[in-house]
């Protein structure tokens, strides 16, 4: 049996179920483009890689910013043995984030991340020792009311038959956060309906709500029904659609639970249940380096803030900082300090 997490905490469930890509590695090349050679979507070609690095990534991103605005954070998911679990178990053990899943004999997974110039990336990934966690090991992690725990489109992805049981068998005094990840529109069905039957707070950036969206039923009483899997996007996503879908997302959210569609630079909308429209809550200047990562570390500094009692507006804004200063860093996990966060948010007012 894991040790009980303490009152408060943040539980990240990844990969299979807990916490899988959270102590998966990145390896993480920035590219310059040879010249004369014309950057085209499935265009063929080679780069040269400006640098090159490995670190932990996935889900530790969001540990760690968790961590670094003041929350305790746990890792319960499996673990393996391996080089590359090395880079993961040294990263949560500097980090202060305990880790309390299972060890597998086998190697944890990696993905291969690819930057161009503009900060935006491309995954490649293979799965490892995260997939192999088990509903008993599931089972025996011990949750305390108040706590977090956050499920990524990931680990639906790894372990679709186990994760969404025992999500949906967790009591009201835990919160889930559900991030549906890039992996959205892949998701099985069942699995996806389950998790969000369990959702208390919803947060994807704007193209995976999109997608999302695109996946649900819009009549009243079925709200956490999941549509087949589409083989392409189903809806044209071109932006400027992020407040709308975060309303339409809320409305199709259980009783009680609430939206964040961030939105990049512009910030986030956040939604709740029942309410007429999303409400924007603004983002913050920043020179984008990087956009590794700044999912991760919104997700974790918003469950700082709710954590901590703090209403949904207040926690997207703080997040929204976050965010802005993880950018302009390079590699995944570089999320800021709380004070860091609370430089920035001093700097700027807030406009409400």
């Amino acid at each position: 049996m894991s040790p009980p997490s303490p009152t408060g905490s943040w539980n990240c469930a990844t990969g299979a179920g807990c916490a899988s890509d959270a102590t998966r590695p990145h390896r993480q090349r920035h590219h310059r483009h040879r010249p004369g050679r014309r950057r085209a979507s499935g265009a063929r070609g080679d780069a040269l890689a400006s640098s090159s690095a490995i670190t932990a990534g996935g889900a530790f991103n969001t540990l760690v910013a968790a961590r670094r605005d003041g929350l305790d954070a746990v890792h319960v998911g499996a673990r393996g043995t391996g080089g590359f679990a090395d880079v993961a178990a040294a990263a949560l053990r500097d980090a202060g984030i305990p880790a309390l899943g299972p060890v597998y004999d086998v190697d944890t997974g990696y993905s291969v991340v690819l930057v161009d110039p503009s900060g935006e990336r491309t995954f490649v990934t293979h799965v490892g020792a995260e997939a192999r966690l088990t509903r008993q090991d599931l089972d025996a992690v011990a949750l305390e009311a108040g706590d977090l725990v956050v499920v990524s489109g990931y680990s639906l992805a790894h372990s679709p038959r186990t994760l969404p049981g025992w999500v949906a068998g967790l009591g009201p005094e835990v919160r889930v956060v559900f991030d549906p990840s890039p992996l959205v529109a892949s998701l099985d069905d069942s699995a996806l309906a389950a998790v969000l039957a369990r959702t208390d707070v919803l947060t994807a950036n704007a193209r995976e709500a999109h997608l999302l969206l695109a996946r649900l039923p819009s009549g009243e009483g079925t709200r956490t029904a999941a549509g087949p899997r589409p083989e392409v996007d189903p809806l044209p996503f071109d932006g400027g659609r992020a407040g709308s879908d975060a309303t339409r997302l809320a409305a199709r959210a259980r009783p009680g639970a609430a939206v964040v569609v961030r939105d990049g630079a512009d910030g986030c909308w956040v939604a709740e249940h029942g309410a007429p429209s999303a409400e924007r809550i603004p983002g913050f200047p920043s020179r984008v380096l990087d956009t590794t990562g700044a999912g991760d570390a919104h997700c974790g500094v918003l469950c700082a803030g709710l954590a901590r009692g703090g209403s949904l507006t207040a926690a997207a804004r703080r997040a929204n900082a976050a965010a802005s200063i993880a950018v302009g860093r390079r590699g995944p996990a570089t999320a800021p300090t709380a004070v860091e966060i609370e430089a920035l948010l001093a700097l700027v007012a807030d406009p409400a």
